[in-house]
Order: C-alpha cells, then structure tokens, then sequence
C-alpha cells in the first residue's frame, strides 16, 4: 500500500514538472520584441559596446521620413570677426605686450535652415550679429558667402541669402498646433559636424527664459528634450512630417553642455519676421503700447479671480494704442483676437503676429465684468507707418546708433549710452568701434541718442574724444589732439 502511494506521488510530480517546462517553453518562444545586434563592435577598455537596432513594432513613430525631409535642407554657418585695435591701457599692456592692441581675426559657427530654393536661410541673430563675413556649407559640401537680408534681436532671428537656385528647403509647419508629448526632431551641425539628427518630444510650450535683451522681445521658446549642444543654434525643429515648427536657439544647462532641457523660437514668430525682413528689410513690429505681466495669486484674490489666467496691465504708454482703446491700468488682458491669452509670451506672440496699422480686438476685464473693445496696433514710433531703418537708429560717423533700453542701462549700471547696432566705412569704424559697442560720451559729453553723438559734434565735423564700453564689457576712451 505504502509502495503504490509513492509511485502514484513520484507520478504526479514528474507529470508536474513536464506541464510546467512545455509552459516556460511556451512563453520564451513569444518574445515581445526582437532585438538584433550587428557583428560590428568597438572595444572601448574591458567593455564591448555593440550597434544594435530594433524591429519596427506596431504603433512606434518612425522618424525616417522626416529625417530625410530635412537633413539636406539644413546648414553650417561659419562667421568670422576681427577684434580691432583696443584702447590705450598700460595694465595689460604691461602683462601681454603688443598682442594687446593688435588686430586678431575670430570666428564662431553655428546653424541654418533653407527655407526657399532659391537661397534664403534663417538662423539665429546671435550666431551672425557680430560677423563681418557669413559662410554657408550646404550638407552636399557647397560653400557660399551668405548676404544678411536683416536681422531682429528682439526675437534672434536673422534672415541670410546665398546665390544658388534648386536647393532643398524645409516648408513651414504649424507651431501653435504643436501638443505637449509630440515627437519633434532637431536638426543642426554640434560641434562643427555636418548635419546631424536628434529626437525628442515637447515637454512644454511658452516658456520665457528672460534671454532674449530689450523692451520690445518675445520670448515663447518651446521646450523639448532633443539632445542640443554647440553649433545647434539656428537649426531646424520638425515635427514627424517633416514640417518646420521651430528655430533651435538655447540650451539650459549648468555646464554648457546638454542636460535634457533645450528650447526653439516657434515658427509662429519665426514666419512673420522672416516676411518683414523680406520684404521691408526691417521687421514691421506692432505695438500694443502697455506695460505688462503675469498673473499672481495677490491678483486673483484682489478681482476675485477664479484662476491665474490673463495678462495684468502695469502701465499705458502715452498716446498709445492701448490708451486710444480705452484700456487702463489694472486691466487685465485675457484674449487677443478671441484667442486665450494666459501669459504674457502668449500675449507677445498674437501681437507679434501683426503689423502696425492692423485692427484686432482686445478682451478684458475690469472689476469682474468682461468687455471686447477693437484697437488699431502702431509702431515703435507711435503711429502706423511702415517701420524704416531709420526708426530703429540713425548712421553717424558711419555707424548705425540706437538708444539703450532699460534692461540694457540696468545691466550695466548706466542711465545713458547708445548702442552700434551697425558699422560701415567712416570715423567710428577707423576708431576700431565695432557691432555691440556702448558709446557713452562725446567730446567730454554724455550722450543718450545718436542725434546728441551728431549735435555734441557740431554735425560730425569735431571729434576730440569718445569713450564707453567694448562688447566684452571692458572700458574704452580715445583721446584726439587739444
């Protein structure tokens, strides 16, 4: 009896052990995904590293169409500079010698996108806003000097133009239908490498990096997770279509380096500038003419807000466009041409959309209720005329001055000073002034316009002494004779 239990138990656990091996063998033969790895490898100390790649699987993105859409059409720039003669300053000249004052040509590189056949390329203003010389190499190796068409560092875009026809270009897509955890790729040349592709999704829209200088910048970055690094600025985002929805333009990053975080101009600022430099050589800016910011909880509570949504008007420039619609202080914006706007990049983007002279309409509320009222948007001067190179600074001495803003005179400590925003043969040039240089006086006077440069010089006839600050930030000061 005893014989027969232990056979029947030795039965039942071999019975056991074979259902259970057919299981385990069902279910390593239904791999969920299959990897292949490439015979090549590299050695890299006591560790192999493999290529390896991935069977396409039902419902990943595929990223290949765009990618080729778009590599062709994306492009290096390379600028290059000559820091001039520098002011007289025993100090370091007494550490470095003669090399101080000496000429020395630098360079710098970065990205661009083509975005018509016939050679127009958009890029970053701060990648070309120093250059003396831009040149462009295609992806096929072609080299070309490239023209600046214009340039608006309000929202650092610039326009370049070269002199070939048939190119690949990259069509416009649509930034503001971009959703939060969208596959985006980023195109440009890191590092000085020829057209290389990153991939990653939208991790936010809107964001406001107080990068950008001046009164009259917009900053809206979309925020992506696409590896970015040295030389990526003004390449290409693309949606998986292949589409431009984004200029690349900055990384936040505590060592200079990528480190997850990178931000694109949308192509909703980028189209609008990109036709004004086209077509007027200067970007036709609106105005809305108040002063703004966001939201806070002290807000809400004050005007029994149910959420941190709109826009609060701080100030009204007088004579203004939001002034002549009735707008006033404490009003708060919460549409703009009945699209929502919950922050002031949101607001900065519809206006900038605009040229001065256009009608739009303007929702607000003012104590709980909410009124509609039509505006008729201006320029930087005041009134709807078209924006002229005039208007954004006059040529004295052969260069091109405009007036500080406040964030410029509060970054650096001075309540005065015009800004070269342009050089060409004359007197300043001669000096060694360049691009981004800071005039702080004239003959023995400080100076707060380039009408004043050109008064407190009898009309450019007299020039005993200049100073201000050079674009590193150090101090100059010429003195010419009795």
């Amino acid at each position: 009896m005893k014989w027969k239990y232990l056979f029947g138990s030795l039965l039942m656990a071999v019975l056991g052990a074979t259902i259970a091996l057919v299981a385990y063998t069902k279910i390593i033969e239904t791999p969920v995904q299959t990897i292949t790895r490439d015979s090549s490898s590299v050695e890299v100390r006591n560790a192999k590293a493999f290529l390896t790649s991935m069977e396409m699987q039902e419902g990943q993105i595929d990223f290949t169409y765009a990618a080729e859409q778009t590599v062709h059409a994306v492009v290096h720039v390379h600028i290059k500079a000559t820091i001039g003669m520098q002011p007289d300053n025993p100090i370091l000249e007494w550490f470095y010698g003669d090399k101080y004052s000496k000429p020395r040509e630098v360079s710098g590189y970065g990205s661009g996108v083509i975005i018509s056949g016939d050679g127009y390329i958009i890029t970053n203003n701060h990648v070309i806003e120093n250059a003396e010389s831009v040149d462009v190499t295609l992806n096929d190796k072609r080299t070309f000097t490239a023209k600046v068409v214009g340039r608006d560092p309000s929202t650092d875009i610039a326009l370049l133009k070269i002199k070939a026809d048939n190119l690949p270009y990259i069509k416009y897509g649509d930034s503001e239908q971009l959703k939060l955890g969208e596959w985006v790729l980023a195109v440009g040349n890191p590092f000085n490498l020829t057209s290389t592709v990153t991939a990653g999704i939208v991790s936010a829209k809107g964001r406001n990096l107080d990068l950008i200088e001046g009164d009259y910048r917009i900053e809206s970055f979309i925020q992506t997770d696409a590896a970015l690094n040295m030389g990526n600025s003004g390449g290409a985002l693309v949606n998986t279509k292949g589409l431009l929805v984004g200029i690349t333009s900055a990384i936040l990053s505590p060592s200079g380096a990528y480190s997850g975080n990178s931000f694109a101009i949308p192509v909703s600022i980028v189209r609008k500038v990109v036709d004004d430099l086209k077509e007027y050589g200067e970007v036709q800016r609106a105005i809305i003419g108040v002063n703004i910011r966001d939201i806070n909880s002290d807000d809400a509570d004050k005007e029994n807000l149910g959420s941190l949504k709109g826009v609060m008007i701080t100030g009204i420039v007088p004579d203004g466009a939001a002034g002549a619609a009735g707008l006033k202080e404490n009003d708060i914006i919460t549409k703009f041409d009945a699209v929502d706007v919950n922050s002031t990049s949101e607001l900065q983007v519809q206006v900038g959309k605009h040229r001065p002279g256009d009608k739009a309409t303007v929702t607000y509320l003012r104590k709980g209720k909410e009124t509609t009222v039509p505006i008729v948007l201006k320029n930087v001067a005041g009134n709807t005329s078209v924006v002229t190179a005039e208007m954004n600074g006059e040529a004295v001495f052969g260069a091109r001055l405009v007036t500080l803003s406040s964030d410029e005179k509060r970054d650096m400590s001075v309540d005065h000073g015009v800004k070269v925003t342009d050089i060409s043969d004359g007197k300043f040039k001669d000096l060694g002034i360049k691009k981004g240089y800071i005039i702080l006086s004239v003959n023995g006077k400080k100076v707060k316009s380039a009408s004043e440069v050109r008064q407190f010089t009898n009309n450019e006839s007299s020039l005993k002494s200049i100073g201000g600050i050079q674009s590193d930030g150090t101090v100059f000061s010429y003195q010419f004779g009795n």
